[in-house]
């Protein structure tokens, strides 16, 4: 347990502000590295971010601080010890890599050369994700000078990467191969967001995926649907039938055995959720849809956030072009995703896919099913003894209470949980208006300041509350 009192509130505040130009100064730096993961003509500009990334790390006082090569983009590791022997150890998980921006695509500024604006940050990755990696280098700043001490209240470890926006392909090779270096007793993930700048939460929980295409394949070549039409398989319709077949009328996913494993929601994790100020025809504008349709006994939130689905993300299947063309076609194909909720293995459910399409589809119709993947999910229970620090230092940041959300996306926070068997907390200031991925991407500067302050509080927080002799199962 720590030693030394917290820190006094208005003490980290008042450092975060003595700070925050230069902090600032340092983020509009960082952000003019395009650091592109996904454009081989950007790797040596990937490369820069993370030295750039590494050398500011060590300048905060990280004493050790390295970049690790992979089979594709360079990470970013460093470590400071606490130096109390009872400190428990907190590895923070972020990334350097951006999305590809250009101003062609409508930003209103050069998305490489950062601009401040009616109190916000504009550039790409200023939330997504190098503003919420770089508030931790202020955080612990204050942490420091707030309580007088020379290491953190914890064993604090970061680990960015540099491939996220290119769906993480060497992340769990990484992980694997570190796994003694980055062993800790709870993942920090900031790269994450709030519901809203008014209404402050921790994500709690992020859906798994696994997706696939299925070909099917009839007649050896196209031919003439007066001939043969009616009296042999065709591979279209048989797609267009088993996409149909894929939900029942409550709009349950039929395939055997798919809700087995699924760890509901309990009456009082339904309340909260409840709780948020959630406004659908807002929300539906936001999706560009005019209705909401989903699985029965069950409202918006929680089915994109805590049930299970099946999607049909493409449907294709003989001729394309302009007219009319009279075939039967010799292959069609569906691309399928699933999102997994906890409890859910993605394994079983690509094995039930297979059982279900062999079932399901007639003689005279081959077929082959290709998966690309799947991204486990995570839960933190509500009662985990981290978890419920980092509600304390948000609320000691935000001044008023914190609510819970989880995700309906998939990230390698799954691979964190399972590699290092360490619970995953969510840490992040982001808000839905700050536009991950699209032009004018930004960060609003009090909600960056606030990230800071509540990372300050909480080394001290899990260094008090929480010793390693009382971890908890990372699963309910």
């Amino acid at each position: 347990m720590s030693s030394i009192p917290a820190a006094p509130d208005d003490a980290v505040r008042a450092c975060i502000a003595d700070w925050r130009a230069a902090f600032l100064d340092d983020l509009a730096e960082w952000l003019r590295i395009p650091s592109v993961s996904a454009d081989p003509g950007h790797a040596a500009d990937v490369r820069r971010s993370a030295d750039w990334l590494a050398a500011k790390l060590a300048a905060t006082g990280f004493p050790v601080t390295e970049v690790w090569d992979t089979d594709g983009a360079p990470a970013v590791f460093a470590d400071w010890p606490s130096g109390d022997p009872a400190a428990p150890t907190v590895l923070v998980y972020g990334h350097h890599d951006v999305q590809p921006a250009a101003r062609s695509d409508g930003w209103h500024s050069d998305p490489f050369v950062p601009e401040q604006r009616d109190g916000r940050l504009y550039a790409r990755g200023a939330a997504d994700d190098k503003g919420q990696v770089l508030f931790h280098a202020l955080g612990v700043r204050a942490h420091l000078t707030a309580t007088g001490r020379t290491s953190p209240a914890v064993n604090l470890k970061l680990l960015i990467e540099g491939e996220e926006e290119s769906g993480s392909p060497h992340f769990p090779e990484l992980l694997r191969t570190h796994a003694t270096r980055l062993a800790c007793d709870a993942v920090i993930i900031s790269d994450t967001s709030m519901w809203s700048k008014d209404t402050p939460t921790v994500c709690t929980g992020m859906r798994g995926l696994t997706d696939c295409q299925i070909d099917l394949y009839g007649p050896g070549q196209d031919i003439h649907s007066g001939a043969f039409g009616g009296a042999v398989p065709n591979p279209a319709t048989e797609a267009a039938r088993l996409a149909a077949s894929l939900h029942d009328e409550q709009r349950r996913v039929t395939l055997p055995g798919f809700y087995d494993d699924v760890i509901e929601l309990t009456p009082a994790e339904r309340e909260l959720f409840a709780e948020l100020p959630f406004d659908e025809d807002t929300w539906l504008r936001t999706a560009h849809s005019h209705a909401t349709l989903g699985e029965e006994g069950h409202t918006t939130l929680e089915r994109i956030w805590a049930r299970p689905t099946a999607e049909v993300n493409g449907i294709a299947g003989g001729y394309q072009g302009p007219g009319s063309k009279t075939v039967i076609p010799s292959h069609a194909l569906l691309k399928l995703s699933f999102r997994l909720v906890a409890g859910q293995d993605a394994e079983k459910i690509q094995q039930s896919v297979r059982e279900w399409a062999a079932r399901t589809l007639p003689d005279g119709i081959r077929h082959e099913i290709v998966f690309w993947g799947a991204t486990r999910p995570c839960l933190t229970p509500l009662g985990h003894p981290a978890l419920t620090s980092v509600v304390r230092s948000m609320e000691r940041a935000f001044g008023g209470r914190v609510r819970f959300t989880r995700e309906g996306g998939s990230g390698p926070a799954a691979d964190l949980q399972d590699v290092l068997d360490a619970p995953v907390l969510f840490l992040g200031i982001s808000v839905p208006s700050d536009g991950w991925h699209s032009p004018d991407e930004k960060v609003e500067l009090d909600l960056l300041t606030k990230g800071a302050e509540a990372a300050a509080y909480l080394w001290d927080d899990l260094a008090e509350h929480w010793s390693t002799q009382a971890r908890t199962p990372t699963v309910p």
